[in-house]
Order: structure tokens, then C-alpha cells, then sequence
């Protein structure tokens, strides 16, 4: 439907991720109420983002924002790659699919260290069990008929059973559900697919949704800021086939843009750290120093070795497999590349774990933009507790220019400490055990023992991310929190922020699965207002 001057609606919401399409979902079913959702990108309709094998393919393409950080001193002063995804299902339609909630610590952490009140793990969990329909697991931690479809995947390769089976002769324990009553452990991950193709958010949620009438979607709807009166946010203005229009929210505008596109708007409407607005040109209408700050993701080294005696994923990728998957679901395409992994602690002590582990039987590295030319498998350890701290700032009012991202990667002694203990035992594992015959030697790091100064030098110039930037508009009840545990910006009435940006820390393991319980959540608040 065409937008006319000044549409008027009782919800509008920006940005059509994973948070976004639950809440506009949830808040239509409602027939009173009438939701806009507004959407930069266009329709999820690239045949790659159905193939799980695929994601990687939609890098810095139409598909994707692609931006890019500040140099990071501790990479060696490189700047970071950031795919995030623009079309309908944001970056639900370009992950790796895989499905974690995190630690109980995180989100009880939340409740206690940030005052988020109500978002403590039991808080939380009826959430993620009402947005899941798990095909294997159930109660009381699991959903066997939500919307968002978990299964096992349809295929897995033998090099990351054979990690799973390393890593439990090392010493980790077997797990077969990192979101049940323990998460350390190593096993294959659940993902979020149905008969081994990707099932999005705008698949689980919002397609359903598009058949009400109270619900409009708009793609190709860049917005640019939040109009503000007295006050309160009543609606948002933006850029939709070479001209400027309005949509006018009677009961609340909610941004769900993610970590780097929230505050960037709220910065855009005058809403932030007042001197910063000021040295760019923008008028103050709020003062919250803390718009921008906190923001913090999970970096990810990968380590690569040649492989001998077994196939690689790369190889697969050719006409008779995608065949296969287009009338089975099943074969080397339907590998969501990280197949296998873990949770353990870099340290003694520590009251949750620290490190996850991403395994893949290719060579993936670089974000995976480089196609490999022989046959390797990547083991990944990743950073999932988090010290460093970045920012998000504006580097002009002209919305369409990048911020300036930085999130300050092992900032802190203590995240590349940590990074070096999972270099280490990672080593370990894939030189034992059931993978040690199906390893030739390695490639990066290129020892086969690398000493400390060999791991920091691999550290700094292999070092990703691994797509999960947070933090920026943290909710708690502190001075410095942007969004109430209500998720309401703070003296601004009529604004939510509902997505990744609300977390005040990034919980251990992949955020999907997290800000689609964001948004239902939300829901529930946002009904509960009205």
C-alpha cells in the first residue's frame, strides 16, 4: 500500500529485524490496534537466504549495510567488517541460524548489576519458551509450538562430530542442549530452520501477520528521524522513493534497528549525549549521555588446519547439491557452516563460561570472503563475557552516512587473556582425539605449537566479529541506562528502543534467539500499557 501525507496509526515501528517482526506480529493481533513497520532494505526474496550454506554469500552485497569500525588499536589497527543484514527479517535472514539463549547469569545479571527489573532468567525463559517450536526438545525449558522453528540440522559433516568427540575425550562434557539446564559442554548446535531451510523471523512471525488488515509493511522505507512535540515521539519521518514522508504514532513509535541504527536515530532526533549532539549540529531535546556508549560485541579467531582423508563444505557448493536441497532440504546445503561447538571457562573459578567455540568444516576466516583453495576445517574461539567497551557516534546529520563504530576489541587485558587460553586448549583438542586423523597440519596460527607472542600476533590480525553487537541503548534503572526495564527511552515519552541495543551485557552465546524474546516480551509490556 502506497503511504499518503501524514498517515496516522497507532503504532509505528522502525526496522523489520528480529525484534521488530515479533512486536508488529504480536501487537496486530490485536484488531484494534494498527501497526506501520517500517523497513530500509526490500523483501527477503534472494534464493540465497533460504540456503542455510549460503549466508555468507549475501556479504557486502544489496542485502547488507556493510559497515565497518574505527581502526581497532589491539587488531593491529584494522578495521573490522560488520555484515548486518537490510531486508525484511534483518539479520535473522543472513546469520548462521544457530540457536543459543545464553547463561542464566546473564539475564539474572541484568535483573541485579543493571536494576532491569523483570528480566531476570525466570522472567525471561516463558518468553523463549513461547517463541520456540523445538522439534526434539521440550519442558520445561523448551516450546514444542511457537512460531520460531528449531530443529536439529539436516546435515552434518564428519569433521565437527569428530571435533564434538575431541573435545568430550579432552575432558568437556557431552551436551545435547546448551539452552536446558547446563551450557557448558560440546555438542552440535539446534538452528533455526524448518526442513533444512532458514526460517527467519519474517518467516516465523511477521508473514503470518501480513494477511490482517491492521498491519502495514513497508519496504524501501529509510527512516530518518523521530518527530518529537512537547515532549513525546508521535511519529517518524522518512525516505521512501525519492521524497520525505511522515507516519504519525497516536499510542508509541518503537525503534528496532539494532545496535548501530537505534541510537543513531535517536542521536539523529536530537535525543543523546548532549555535547556530542552539539558539535555535530543537532539541536538537544534530550540529554542521555548514555545513547552510543556501552556498545560491545563477541570477537571470534579463527584457527585453520588442512585437512586430509575427508570432504570439505567448499567442494559441495555446486549444481547437483543445490538440486538436492531444493527437493529434499537435505545435503551439504543445508550445513549452517558453524555445525559443532561448545562453552568452557578460559580459567578456574569463573561462575559461567566464558569462551564458546564455533567449528566449521571449511576454511572460513575473514568473514568468510575468501573461498577456500584446499580442504580445511576452522575452529573458532570466541569471546562471550565481555569487558571492552565502544561507542556509536554520529559522523554527520545526514542519516545515510555510517556512524563511527568502534567497539573497542580487547580493550581490556583480561578479554585477550582469555582469548589466549581458548587458542590454547582449542589446539589442544583438535590435535587429540577422533580430528587428529583427519588433520594434516596447520595453517593459521602456522605452528603447530605456537608460543604466547605467536597466539597475541594470530589474535590481532585474525580477530572477527561474530555478528553481535549490543548494548548501546542498555536498559536498567543506573544513571547511565538509555531505556527503562519498561523499554522506554528515559524523559521521552511515547519512544521504546526493542532490540539487541536494550542489553545492557551481551549474554554467552549467539543474540538471535535472545532479541526475538526481546520483542515478544516487549509485547507483552507494550499490551500491557495500552
Amino acid at each position: 500500500m502506497e503511504p499518503q501525507d501524514n498517515e496516522n496509526y497507532d503504532y509505528v515501528i522502525v526496522g523489520a529485524g528480529s525484534a521488530g517482526c515479533v512486536l508488529a506480529a504480536r501487537l496486530c493481533e490485536d484488531p484494534s490496534a494498527s501497526v506501520l513497520l517500517l523497513e530500509a532494505g526490500g523483501p527477503d526474496s534472494a534464493d540465497e537466504i533460504k540456503i542455510p550454506a549460503a549466508f555468507s554469500t549475501l556479504f557486502k552485497t544489496r542485502w547488507d549495510w556493510n559497515y565497518a569500525t574505527t581502526g581497532q588499536q589491539q587488531l593491529n589497527d584494522r578495521r573490522a567488517y560488520w555484515p548486518r543484514m537490510k531486508a525484511l527479517g534483518g539479520c535473522s535472514s543472513m546469520n548462521a541460524m544457530i540457536y543459543i539463549r545464553g547463561n542464566r547469569r546473564d539475564y539474572d545479571g541484568w535483573r541485579d548489576t543493571h536494576g532491569a527489573t523483570g528480566w531476570g532468567y525466570d522472567d525471561v525463559l516463558p518468553s523463549f519458551v513461547r517463541a520456540e517450536g523445538n522439534t526434539r526438545l521440550g519442558g520445561p525449558y523448551h516450546g514444542r509450538s511457537g512460531p520460531l522453528h528449531v530443529e536439529d540440522r539436516l546435515f552434518t559433516h564428519e569433521l565437527s562430530s569428530a571435533w564434538v568427540d575431541s573435545a568430550v575425550a579432552y575432558g568437556l562434557k557431552a551436551n545435547d542442549d546448551f539452552n536446558g539446564a547446563e551450557q557448558e559442554g560440546a555438542g552440535l548446535y539446534q538452528v533455526t530452520c524448518k526442513r533444512g531451510r532458514r526460517w527467519s523471523v519474517a518467516d516465523a512471525y511477521l508473514r503470518p501477520a501480513m494477511e490482517r488488515p491492521n498491519l502495514t509493511v513497508r519496504t524501501g522505507a529509510f527512516a530518518t528521524r523521530v518527530l518529537l512535540e512537547e515532549g513525546r515521539a508521535v511519529g517518524v519521518a522518512y525516505r521512501y522513493h525519492g521524497g520525505e514522508r511522515t507516519a504519525n504514532a497516536d499510542a508509541e513509535v518503537v525503534l528496532c534497528g539494532g545496535a548501530i541504527n537505534s541510537p543513531q536515530l535517536l542521536m539523529l532526533s536530537g535525543i543523546g549525549p548532549a555535547d556530542h549532539l552539539r558539535e555535530t549540529g543537532i539541536d538537544v531535546v534530550a540529554d542521555l549521555p548514555g545513547v552510543g556508549q556501552n556498545l560491545h560485541d563477541h570477537p571470534a579467531v579463527p584457527m585453520l588446519w588442512r585437512t586430509r582423508g575427508t570432504s570439505d563444505l567448499a567442494e559441495a557448493s555446486n549444481l547437483a547439491n543445490l538440486v538436492r536441497w531444493r527437493s529434499t532440504g537435505t545435503g551439504p546445503l543445508a550445513s549452517n557452516i558453524g555445525e559443532a561447538g561448545g562453552f568452557f571457562s578460559s580459567r578456574d573459578g569463573l561462575p559461567a563460561p566464558d569462551l564458546q567455540v564455533h567449528v566449521a568444516p571449511t576454511g572460513f576466516y575473514d568473514n568468510g570472503l575468501h573461498e577456500p583453495t584446499t580442504r580445511m576445517v576452522t575452529v573458532a574461539p570466541t569471546l562471550v563475557s565481555v569487558r571492552s567497551r565502544g561507542s556509536v557516534r554520529l559522523r554527520s546529520t545526514d542519516p545515510s552516512w555510517h556512524p563511527a563504530i568502534d567497539p573497542g576489541y580487547l580493550k581490556d587485558q583480561a578479554d585477550l587473556d582469555a582469548m589466549v587460553a581458548g587458542v590454547r586448549v582449542l589446539g589442544e583438542i583438535s590435535r587429540s582425539g577422533p580430528l587428529a586423523r583427519l588433520i594434516d597440519r596447520p595453517w593459521r596460527p602456522s605452528a603447530l605449537y605456537p608460543d604466547d607472542s605467536e597466539i597475541v600476533e594470530h589474535i590481532r590480525e585474525m580477530t572477527q566479529t561474530l555478528y553481535h553487537p549490543v548494548g548501546t541503548c542498555a536498559m536498567g534503572s543506573g544513571e547511565g541506562s538509555v531505556v527503562d526495564p519498561e523499554l522506554a527511552v528515559r524523559g521521552v515519552a511515547g519512544l521504546r528502543v526493542v532490540d539487541a541495543s536494550v542489553m545492557p551485557e551481551v549474554p554467552r552465546g549467539n543474540t538471535n534467539a535472545p532479541t526475538v524474546m526481546i520483542g515478544e516480551k516487549a509485547a507483552d509490556l507494550i499490551r500491557g500499557a495500552r
